[in-house]
């Protein structure tokens, strides 16, 4: 009889031990679920906040369960300290672990370092970026190729971000002392305005032992032609200084056949065909991350639009105010619609949908 109590004493004791453990398993399987198991196609931008929920939920899960061992106050607040010493730890010596990537993607959304879309350069690696994730980002090359960068990897180099108001494009070429500068200014510059830049200068670079270095550079404020700027650039000098009877060939230029004397190094201009109306390869070159970018920002003004709304429904009345709700009820379906991955089913789409209301309707209140 002793030892049948003692054993329903300890049972009794377990039981609120593996309902709390019980509960917390089951909490965290449904958040998963809602949050990511049931939208895989998700980016790594959008994942984010929905993984930091998960990542407090199974801290608090944790302490949750301390809480509930059947072992003396004393006892129970020292399993707490230790579970904050473990964590103060990991993130001590995170520097070479997954936790580092955490803290520096952290990092990089609160300091908005760069957004999704924009052009970037770090150590040998340039292109625009596709996805901003907690542990990497992701950006897409000139090869159309996607390179995932570590968060750590991003806040240890120096990071080069392309101003969305312009960046200048350069080239540079050596001619011979023969030509004089101001004359190559203006043909350069010449080029540089028939090839859509503003604002061209140049610059002597160096005077080297047989050639002067010019580079001709100019304001692009289109960004996102980059490439096709920088080609066109160098189409436009080539045009430009033949056209002008000038030889891009460097003074030591030697040929192994015998050239008159006044016969120059310039090729015959022809006219060039085109078949129709031809497309930047930026297009295709960074097609995620201009995808991406554009469903940020209207993303952004659907947001936008919608709290504007909010606040006209609150101060309106009467059939204005059913017109105006009415809208707004179309703008949270557009900004669920446009989160939506092709081919999602119609169920996810309302659970979206609702999503968005909610988190609408609570920041409108919050403001």
């Amino acid at each position: 009889m002793p030892a049948m109590k003692e054993l329903f004493a300890l049972v009794a004791d377990l039981v609120p031990l593996l309902g709390t453990a019980a509960g917390v398993f089951l909490a965290l399987y449904g958040m998963y679920w809602l949050l990511l198991g049931r939208r895989r196609d998700l980016g790594n931008e959008r994942r984010l906040p929905r993984q930091l929920i998960m990542l407090v939920a199974m801290i608090a899960g944790t302490v949750a369960i301390a809480l509930a061992l059947p072992v003396s106050d004393s006892t129970r607040n020292q399993v707490i300290s230790l579970i904050g010493l473990l964590l103060s730890g990991v993130i001590a010596f995170s520097s070479t672990t997954i936790v580092s990537n955490l803290m520096a993607g952290l990092m990089l959304h609160m300091t908005k370092a760069f957004r999704t879309g924009d052009f970037i350069r770090v150590g040998d690696h340039f292109g625009r970026v596709a996805e901003r994730g907690l542990f990497d980002t992701e950006i897409q090359t000139e090869q159309r190729e996607l390179v995932s960068l570590a968060n750590t990897y991003l806040i240890t180099h120096p990071l080069t971000v392309v101003r969305s108001s312009g960046t200048i494009i350069s080239a540079n070429l050596s001619l011979g002392y023969d030509l004089h500068h101001s004359r190559i200014r203006n043909l350069l510059v010449a080029a540089a305005l028939d090839s859509g830049l503003e604002e061209p200068f140049v610059q002597v670079i160096e005077l080297g032992d047989y050639s002067i270095t010019y580079r001709i550079s100019g304001l692009l404020t289109n960004i996102k032609s980059m490439i096709t700027a920088r080609s066109n650039l160098h189409k436009s000098i080539l045009d430009t200084l033949h056209a002008d009877g000038v030889e891009i060939v460097s003074p030591s230029f030697m040929n192994q056949r015998r050239l008159a004397q006044n016969e120059l190094i310039v090729p015959t201009p022809t006219v060039e065909v085109r078949s129709g109306d031809e497309s930047n390869p930026e297009d295709i070159l960074f097609d995620k991350a201009e995808q991406a970018e554009q469903q940020e920002r209207a993303r952004f003004d659907l947001v936008e639009e919608i709290r504007k709304l909010e606040a006209q429904v609150k101060a309106a009345d009467g059939e204005e105010k059913q017109r105006l709700s009415e809208l707004a009820g179309e703008k949270r379906d557009q900004l669920a619609e446009l989160g939506r991955p092709v081919g999602e089913d119609s169920a996810d789409a309302d659970a979206d949908a609702a999503d968005a209301a909610a988190a609408i309707t609570s920041a409108t209140r919050g403001a």
